[in-house]
């Protein structure tokens, strides 16, 4: 008998001879600027905990009370008997946060994705996505049976001629963009985008799951950014990012977060949030709301890291944010980078390709407003002694 199953194994064997396999690190401690993986205490400039809340004392305090009055598990789907007075809190919460009509919130970023797409339109439908969207983006795209017209990144004018192309073609037009865009850094030029699409009567739709907690005042997003409010149909954020739990929002538009009560099926037929993460992203809340502190020390932290890495030589690419790509290029001298920095005692992965395009390997640092001063130098000084062994930086 043959064994069915032996193209895995010649699948993950190409991938472990060609440095893609990804080997998954385990964490035995809370997720902080410093953790214990393996049994070794590294610093940590892998985690997209921008704003240092993952482990925040009043988080902690928020879930264990509300636990103490709501138990744990829903029990069942928000439309059936999930949804609890603390799903509605953090949804009213989150609107006035981002300063639009009504938000809804899902289980993750991802199936807020997977959600609001395909209820937006149809296989009589277009879909204009910048051709570095995030892969929810993508699988949601493709659950909606829309046709999928891509436009090149960022770029305003090939996303004008891809829909002039496209006129008369189709029944409704959403436009689709990361606001911030995860490997590189860099941001959507959502105004632009926005100008676009009324020009040519379309709906907008940003995905700004690192924006929040990070652009805008005191972590708005990008739509609060470009002053964009009332302007965007739909912001999709999550909550496992900046906010430091775990979760997905769709904000903006009235009308299309009534009717992905209605007709988003994650929402319909996936069991509702849990309630020590509503009530940890409520105390999120509350932090952002009461000080920009946190956000303004991420800031600080980010512009100090990238240009003391400039001044080493790293290629830190076209980031616009915290997020700071160390361009590489091969991908097997990315993972031996990042082994070398782990002896080193700081915690930062490869990324290569699927993740990054082919030949644009590189490290990904993320930059928390948890780490000291101490701690970007220890980094600095990691990345100068690895970059000499490798033949990298100045």
């Amino acid at each position: 008998m043959t064994d069915k199953l032996a193209w895995i194994d010649e699948e993950l064997n190409t991938l472990k001879e060609t440095g893609f396999y990804n080997n998954i690190p385990t964490m035995d401690s809370p997720q902080g600027p410093s953790v214990i993986i393996n049994g070794k205490q590294v610093l940590n400039f892998c985690a997209n905990n921008y704003l240092g809340l993952a482990n925040h004392p009043r988080l902690v305090q928020a879930a264990s009370e509300a636990m103490q009055k709501f138990g744990i598990g829903p029990g069942a789907v928000r439309s059936i008997a999930g949804t609890l007075s603390l799903h509605v809190q953090l949804e009213k919460r989150m609107a006035a946060f981002k300063r639009v009509e009504d938000a809804i919130t899902f289980q993750s970023g991802f199936t807020a994705n997977g959600a609001t797409i395909p209820a937006l339109v149809g296989k009589e439908d277009v879909i204009f996505s910048d051709e570095l969207n995030h892969a929810s983006i993508i699988d949601g795209s493709r659950l909606s049976g829309a046709k999928i017209l891509r436009f090149k990144h960022a770029d305003v004018e090939d996303f004008e001629r891809v829909v002039m192309e496209a006129q008369g073609t189709y029944r409704r037009g959403l436009m689709i963009t990361d606001g911030v865009f995860s490997m590189d850094g860099d941001y959507a030029p959502l105004d632009k985008l926005v100008e676009v699409s009324k020009k040519y009567d379309l709906m907008t739709m940003v995905d700004d799951a690192h924006g929040e907690g990070v652009l805008g005042e005191g972590g708005r997003g990008i739509v609060d950014h470009f002053k964009l409010h009332g302007q965007v149909d739909v912001e999709v954020g999550t909550f496992s990012k900046a906010f430091g739990v775990v979760g997905g929002v769709v904000a903006g538009n009235a009308k299309i977060v009534e009717w992905l009560r209605q007709r988003g099926r994650p929402f319909l037929f996936s069991s509702a949030v849990t309630v020590p993460d509503v009530a940890a992203c409520l105390a999120s809340v509350d932090l952002l709301e009461e000080s920009t502190e946190l956000v303004d020390r991420l800031w600080t932290n980010a512009r100090f890291f990238q240009e003391e890495m400039r001044k080493l030589g790293f290629d830190t690419g076209h980031t616009q944010t915290p997020i700071t790509p160390v361009m590489l290029g091969d991908v097997q001298l990315a993972r031996e980078f990042s082994r070398k920095l782990f002896e080193e005692g700081i915690f930062a992965g490869a990324l290569g390709f699927p993740t990054v395009p082919k030949g644009k390997a590189r490290i990904r640092v993320m930059i928390s407003a948890a780490h000291s001063q101490d701690h970007l130098e220890q980094a600095l000084d990691a990345f100068e002694r690895v970059g000499k062994q490798l033949g990298k930086g100045g």
